[in-house]
């Protein structure tokens, strides 16, 4: 079924909030999923199988974290062709995040800045929600879980929020994120320098160990990183996820740098910035993680992808599979299917 053009909606929801769009959106998606009416986004999914961290992708275009913070809409918006869903992030706690208003369109940069600061409705309903998703991992869909931490919690205790968090997302992801790059939560990318990274990883590793007898399976581990590293902190970060056997890692978050949109209503707000202002940024941060970490090593490459030779860039730069956010915002469901075209093999 054809996807509905995205031009009649788009200048609606652009008439709203940023937030309250998005809202309106994840809630109609909620509702709509399963459903017949869910043909009226639905998309065909190309089929270009990969492997990687021992999972079969359908193909190799996935969801970023963020957009489906509470894990309501893992199919339906699998629907729309998405080889990979990755929902998140959740705190062990319910929090409501930062003041609003919290997010803010940059259009004639194709940007977005938010400072929303992880706010979710806590585990317990997180995990309520995923359980509930069926057609999307029926259809050989990988949905991944990103987990954080909460804002009241100490960054000396940061360690034990990942732990809850692990063990309870571990039972029902097919792999699980680390997010440590948001630059919402004070103090949290404190958390990708060496020593803090080190014992942070270490727990969690031992822990992922320790569930993989009980579980009968090793989910896979990935990190989430920031764009905003210089070679000397990336190369660290690559040496310590091989240290401690991690089993990916995604580049990048969302930046704190404001170069690309300067003099642009909004662009002096808190937050981070993502769509196509954060592109070259993340593609220097594949570049130099491959280079540290050698071939084999999984890269998922997401930051300003908003066409397909936007995703192909970050493949040559070194990723192995890429995620959009804001380029469904601005291109709407259109642009899962352009992608993944775009990068299917042959």
């Amino acid at each position: 079924m054809p996807l509905l053009p995205y031009a009649l909606t788009r200048p609606f929801l652009f008439g709203l909030d940023p937030e309250h769009a998005h809202e309106l959106t994840l809630e109609s998606l909620a509702r709509l999923q399963n459903t017949p009416a869910q043909c009226l986004w639905s998309g065909a999914r190309i089929d270009d199988p990969v492997t990687i961290a021992g999972l079969r992708f359908p193909n190799r275009v996935g969801l970023a974290a963020g957009l489906d913070k509470n894990g309501r809409c893992i199919d339906g918006l699998g629907a729309m062709g998405f080889g990979f869903i990755e929902v998140g992030t959740v705190t062990p706690k319910a929090q409501p995040g930062n003041p609003k208003p919290r997010m803010f369109r940059l259009p004639q940069a194709q940007g977005l800045i938010n400072r929303l600061g992880f706010n979710n409705e806590g585990l317990e309903a997180f995990l309520a929600n995923v359980r509930q998703a069926h057609s999307f991992r029926a259809r050989g869909g990988i949905v991944g879980l990103n987990i954080g931490k909460n804002a009241a919690t100490p960054i000396e205790r940061a360690v034990d929020d990942y732990l809850i968090g692990l063990d309870g997302v571990a039972p029902h992801a097919d792999y699980v994120t680390v997010n440590i790059s948001s630059p919402n939560t004070r103090n949290l990318r404190a958390l990708q320098s060496d020593e803090a990274l080190d014992a942070l990883l270490s727990a969690l590793v031992q822990r992922r160990d320790g569930l993989a007898k009980a579980l009968g399976r090793r989910v896979p581990m990935f990190l989430k990183i920031a764009p905003d590293l210089d070679d000397a902190q990336i190369a660290l970060i690559a040496a310590t996820l091989q240290r401690h056997g991690m089993d990916g890692v995604i580049a990048t978050n969302t930046t704190v740098a404001r170069d690309a949109v300067q003099g642009l209503p909004h662009a002096d707000e808190a937050g981070g910035l993502s769509g196509r202002p954060v592109l070259q940024a993340s593609n220097r941060v594949i570049r130099a993680l491959r280079a540290a970490l050698g071939p084999g090593f999984p890269i998922i490459g997401v930051g300003g992808v908003m066409s397909g030779a936007d995703a192909r860039s970050k493949i040559e730069a070194g990723a192995d599979l890429v995620q959009i956010y804001t380029g469904l915002i601005y291109r709407g469901p259109a642009l899962v299917t352009d992608v993944a075209r775009a990068l299917r093999k042959g």
